[in-house]
């Protein structure tokens, strides 16, 4: 009855990392319920061949988003996270994948299949495909060039102008609208913008429920920019491209970064031109959007967000969300 509720709303790396930190607090004695919104837009790898083959939705960022949940060293996770080396037909594939590809026809429902294979895993928390429609990720970049398919927009070398789905008219599940509007928390990001935030607010009534309900909302800002995708942007210029494609204000928060990344690992990604994200908080306060500083990197080859570190400030704007909404009624 008082467990904290948090929409995680993202794709990719990004949503699992957070996923991933929020897990801790979702085992009993529980102090959040957890509700994840995925993307499902990917069409690379073994995804975009289940998907071109067997006529599914992408499973890969689901699987992800279902092992982050589940018990970390359980021989299941570790399963489901296999991917076949070799064999003809099999190679690349993951059995995760093939699992839930195989439990939507048997089911008929993906988003029956993705629910089952959560209870066989044991994961603590909901996942829900944004949209149970088979979309395409189509982008416009800045020169006007049309590009279709996220393997291929996240592989541009120009900045994008403007995402869309195909087709346009996609709903979302309606367990999907009841539990923004009961949560207490509305989480976007990390993640890439163009192909895992941005896409879920596509779906047609996602954005005007997420804007309705009375959680707070926060954007956890990259910490990097994504060639191609996020060259040259700030946070406020994230910020700005989620308002443009959800066409209503959204975000009231932006977690942004405090840690320094070592110069080792900033020539590393020197090579991709790409930068860390500039957090520009006078901006951000002029657009009405407060800040949430805080250290959240992780640092092991790659520039990732810490998953505890990044669970833990969820988790305080959570009850800031809460605090916030029990202060309205009473006023």
């Amino acid at each position: 009855m008082h467990r904290l509720r948090i929409v995680a709303v993202g794709g990719g790396t990004g949503l699992s990392s957070l996923l991933r930190g929020l897990k801790a607090y979702a085992a009993p004695p529980a102090e959040a319920e957890i509700t994840a919104i995925v993307t499902v837009t990917d069409d690379g790898g073994s995804s975009g061949r289940l998907r071109r083959e067997f006529d599914v939705l992408p499973p890969g960022d689901i699987r992800n988003c279902m092992v982050a949940l589940s018990e970390e060293e359980a021989l299941l996770s570790r399963l489901f996270q296999y991917r076949f080396s070799d064999g003809e037909g099999l190679k690349g594939h993951s059995f995760g994948n093939l699992f839930l590809t195989a439990l939507t026809h048997l089911t008929g429902d993906f988003a029956r299949a993705v629910k089952l294979s959560s209870e066989v895993l044991a994961s603590r928390g909901r996942i829900f495909p944004s949209t149970a429609r088979n979309v395409t990720l189509e982008a416009i970049l800045e020169d006007g060039t049309f590009i279709e398919g996220e393997t291929r927009i996240s592989g541009s070398a120009a900045r994008i102008r403007e995402v869309r789905l195909r087709p346009e008219r996609c709903e979302p599940l309606p367990e999907t609208l009841e539990a923004i509007e009961r949560a207490d928390l509305i989480s976007l990001g990390p993640g890439s913008l163009f192909t895992s935030v941005v896409p879920n607010l596509l779906v047609e009534g996602i954005p005007e429920a997420i804007h309705r309900s009375k959680a707070l909302k926060a954007y956890f800002v990259n910490l990097m920019w994504q060639p191609g995708e996020t060259i040259g942007f700030r946070a406020s210029d994230h910020v700005e491209a989620i308002h443009r494609h959800a066409r209503l204000p959204l975000i009231d928060v932006a977690v942004v970064n405090t840690t320094p990344i070592s110069p080792e690992l900033l020539r590393k990604y020197e090579a991709d031109s790409a930068e860390p994200v500039e957090a520009d908080i006078e901006r951000l306060h002029a657009m009405g959007i407060e800040t949430a500083p805080a250290d959240l990197l992780l640092e092991s080859g790659t520039v990732r967000h810490d998953p505890l570190a990044t669970a833990r400030i969820a988790m305080s704007l959570a009850r800031k969300g809460r605090e916030q909404h029990k202060q309205k009624i009473l006023t």
